[in-house]
């Protein structure tokens, strides 16, 4: 089963090792929905390897598809975390050979100035169909799906 790509946003306002494991953390976020805690491991992308702080406005990303235990505040396994500008939109998912999104969430336009990179930090230059990107935009058309021309896109090389 393909991962789907769920949203959460929110500022960082705890961070702790679990319960003794050194390698992984748990995030504390207050969302506009209320409390959502989050685990980082090993295998959590954390976009420009920046190093996360309580107060920093951040995007997260789990897997839908992934069992979570019902507890409260709910807890998630973040797959992908980064930075988030609060004028900026940050999307994940898998786009097709249109360039869009496999839920029909978004369509791509990618214009000259997209700064298309890999999850490294190098250029990408090959074909962004039939990948899985984080997309970084504003503005979207009306239409279903909505298009727009992000601001930049990470590929994230399987």
């Amino acid at each position: 089963m393909a991962i789907s790509y769920i949203p959460v946003y929110g500022i960082i306002q705890n961070m702790e090792n679990v319960s003794g494991q050194c390698c992984q953390q748990l995030v504390t976020l207050r969302t506009e929905e209320g409390v959502v805690r989050l685990i980082l491991d090993p295998d959590t992308y954390v976009i420009g390897s920046i190093r996360l702080r309580p107060g920093m406005s951040v995007a997260a990303f789990y897997d839908g598809n992934a069992p979570v235990p019902l507890i409260y505040p709910p807890q998630y396994r973040a797959l992908i975390i980064g930075q988030r500008n609060p004028l900026e939109n940050i999307a994940v998912n898998f786009f097709d050979s249109t360039l869009t999104a496999s839920d029909n969430s978004l369509k791509l336009n990618p214009g000259p100035s997209t700064n298309v990179i890999t999850s490294n930090g190098q250029r990408f230059s090959c074909s962004l169909a039939n990948q899985t990107l984080i997309v970084y935009y504003r503005a979207t058309t009306r239409s279903i799906p909505p298009q727009t021309t992000p601001r930049k896109i990470i590929v994230l090389c399987k």
